[in-house]
């Protein structure tokens, strides 16, 4: 444990000297989550938003974009450096245990996630009058599960992309592609059919839906639920692969 601890502290200082991911986990979300909420206010709309209101749905989206972030774009890069620089490859050598690497930065994640989660809160309730959780042991299992799910998917996509620069070239457009078709712009009721339609593909979607469903206190999203517990299982899986291939 004092292995794991000591390296997290290492992966959090090295998290924080990163500034665009910084930006894009921490600053982006919160800034563009405060403009949304001041463009569309906070009367709910039968007819968008899924009936919420807007501030409501769009708190908790950002919290899943937040940690989607974190996956596709942060993890991947420094494991795409790690493996570039000959990192993994050391580290496969040392005495170390393999599975301290990936713990660490699954903390490092939900450590940023709860931070990035309170900002994107606390921006919401006191600016805006948000819902807090009305469930917390429901909202704090579909965070850790969605938490999970993409680090696990982010592990992947770092084993298998060669450089640091490709992975944050793909993670900055998939970052674009979450948080516009994911639940985290435009509402879903004014998209095209064929956005709609990508839209069903995108992990984020699932991952707002799960988590919106215990933030304001409605039936548990079991079709959300499955998806995420999917993505984590075949990312899982992929992962174990890719580091037996290499």
């Amino acid at each position: 444990m004092r292995v794991l601890r000591e390296l997290t502290w290492v992966e959090l200082k090295l998290f924080a000297r990163e500034p665009m991911t910084v930006v894009f986990v921490l600053v982006l979300p919160v800034v563009v989550l405060y403009v949304l909420n001041g463009v569309f206010g906070d009367q709910p709309n039968p007819g968008v938003w899924e009936g919420h209101s807007p501030v409501d749905f769009y708190t908790s989206a950002y919290v899943a974009l937040v940690v989607a972030t974190m996956g596709v774009l942060s993890l991947p890069v420094h494991l795409a450096s790690y493996r570039e620089g000959g990192v993994l490859r050391r580290f496969r050598a040392s005495a170390l245990p393999r599975w301290t690497l990936v713990g660490a930065h699954v903390l490092v994640a939900v450590i940023s996630g709860l931070v990035g989660s309170v900002l994107l809160t606390a921006v919401s309730v006191l600016g805006y009058d948000a819902t807090l959780p009305r469930d917390w042991v429901g909202s704090a299992a579909a965070f850790l599960l969605v938490t999970l799910a993409f680090c696990a998917f982010g592990s992947f996509l770092g084993l298998v992309l060669r450089t640091a620069r490709a992975a944050q070239g793909l993670g900055v457009l998939l970052f674009f592609v979450f948080m516009m078709l994911g639940g985290a712009g435009p509402p879903r009721e004014v998209l095209p059919d064929a956005m709609v339609t990508l839209a069903d593909v995108v992990p984020l979607t699932y991952a707002a839906r799960a988590l919106r469903a215990p933030w304001l206190g409605l039936p548990w999203d079991t079709a959300a639920t499955t998806v995420m517990a999917g993505m984590l299982l075949v990312s899982v899986l992929l992962v174990a692969w890719r580091s037996r291939s290499e």
